[in-house]
């Protein structure tokens, strides 16, 4: 048990960068479990969003009934939070009040230090005097170490080991105990999201259903500031980049504002298309531009290209045929200030090309002088349909090909489930523009999207053979 414990203590989860809070099992519940016989266990490691039981192990089976879960609580989907309230034993320490703080400094590893439980409270039998709650798998058998009594000794403390009555309430566990313990045994429990404003977005699985607005009631509760939890019900649409949600738990208000590298955006989450794990990339993007650059941001969405990109003093074309994302995407960049330095448009991303992108190339490349510094970027954030587009780009313009410095540099993205993605996205890419791009390309892991599907950017400089249709002499 002792070496079980600690490696739990080792345990840690990591959430994909939300707001989702950072979890452990503590220890302290598999030893309060010998006193109580029914405190759920959770062993969940996280990898890229994913919950994974941890493999049984010997201790697991000496001990069946530590993870056995409350009964009251298990196949629960009205959430009764008072069905969580148990009393437990723990050990503690009595010192007179004057003392606590000196005992919880010089005894900080052997004190509890479980989050929302108090490791100091009150003795009802004696004013002068308080409990210091100890950590009960550190002090076994309530007994203490002779380190311990050593730090005792010199406070001039009796180094007596109480037992102390531990009341332990739903506001005591974390989110991922309440569900482990509600849900059916050996099911996936999955407590991550993504938070959007005040909008916590879950993908739950078919086993998870039945539960779902008992899930949304905890995710809630365990996360100040969201009030609002929703569920995806479909797949993404392809056309106009959203997906249908249900509401599970909190208010029915979709129209949010989020906050990405230090720029405010708004935006109705149930009609337009935003994913807070494509902060990184968009950033990358933006720190590749130069104030005077011009980009071209072919899917722009609400403008998390445009916008920082017209912030930087680039000039900007930002375009997107979902008619709610062309608003809100005028709405914020008017919030950033930012509304005489974008043009938007609300077109087919094809026409978007063919029209005023082609325009204003054919109208600046002849323009460019030798050693000119301005660089012309053509984002294309559709990772389903992306690359497609690129035969838009053959023989787009007519004349002599500009100097090789000004040809335009493309960010296609694009997903694959190919075992060498970066191979992949590039040989597709090739079979659309008609010409190879070995040695003209670089491929960017963007992030794992679902196990064996990745999303990657491949970046470019359009060939001049395949941008330029020659006149005829």
């Amino acid at each position: 048990l002792w070496r079980l414990g600690y490696c739990a203590r080792l345990l840690k989860t990591n959430h994909f960068r939300t707001a989702a809070s950072n979890t452990s099992f503590p220890a302290v519940w598999m030893l309060l479990a010998q006193y109580s016989g029914r405190i759920p266990g959770l062993f969940v490691v996280a990898k890229k969003n994913t919950f994974f039981t941890m493999p049984e192990t010997a201790e697991d089976k000496a001990n069946p009934e530590l993870y056995l879960p409350h009964p009251g609580v298990r196949g629960m989907t009205l959430l009764n939070r008072e069905a969580f309230k148990r009393t437990v034993v723990v050990p503690a320490l009595k010192v007179k009040k004057e003392l606590v703080s000196s005992v919880l400094k010089s005894l900080k590893q052997s004190v509890l230090q479980r989050p929302g439980l108090k490791r100091v409270v009150e003795d009802p039998e004696d004013e002068e005097s308080r409990f210091v709650i100890l950590d009960p798998h550190k002090i076994l058998e309530f007994s203490l170490g002779e380190s311990e009594q050593q730090v005792l000794k010199q406070l001039n403390i009796h180094p007596e080991v109480s037992k102390y009555n531990l009341e332990l309430t739903y506001e005591n566990f974390k989110s991922e105990e309440i569900l482990r313990a509600v849900l059916p045994e050996g099911q996936e429990v999955t407590s991550g999201f993504s938070r959007v404003g005040h909008i916590a977005h879950l993908n739950l699985r078919d086993h998870q259903l039945p539960y779902r607005h008992l899930i949304g009631q905890v995710i809630m509760d365990k996360n100040p500031g969201i009030t609002c939890v929703v569920n995806k019900t479909n797949i993404i649409d392809s056309t106009y980049r959203n997906f249908e949600m249900e509401v599970l738990a909190g208010e029915n208000n979709l129209v949010t504002k989020v906050k990405e590298n230090n720029i405010a955006y708004e935006l109705d989450f149930s009609k337009v298309y935003w994913n807070p794990r494509l902060s990184t990339e968009h950033g990358r993007i933006v720190e590749l531009l130069k104030p005077g650059d011009v980009l071209f941001d072919v899917f722009a969405g609400i403008g998390p290209f445009a916008i920082p990109a017209a912030r930087k003093k680039c000039r900007v074309f930002a375009n997107d045929l979902n008619p709610e994302s062309y608003s809100w995407l005028l709405h914020n960049c008017k919030l950033n200030k930012v509304d005489t330095k974008v043009k938007a448009f609300n077109m087919d991303g094809r026409d978007f090309l063919r029209g005023p992108v082609r325009e204003e190339l054919s109208k600046e490349l002849p323009l460019l002088k030798e050693g000119e510094k301005t660089a012309f970027h053509i984002v294309m954030n559709l990772p389903a349909l992306a690359v497609e587009f690129l035969d838009v780009f053959r023989h787009l313009l007519v004349g002599e090909p500009c100097s090789p410095a000004g040809l335009p540099t493309v960010y296609c993205y694009g997903f694959s489930k190919h075992s060498d993605p970066a191979r992949d996205i590039q040989e597709r890419a090739e079979a659309s523009l008609g010409t190879s791009l070995a040695g003209r390309c670089s491929t960017f892991l963007v992030r794992n999207v679902a196990p064996n599907k990745e999303m990657l950017c491949l970046s470019f400089q359009i060939p001049a053979d395949v941008l330029y249709k020659r006149p005829c002499p």
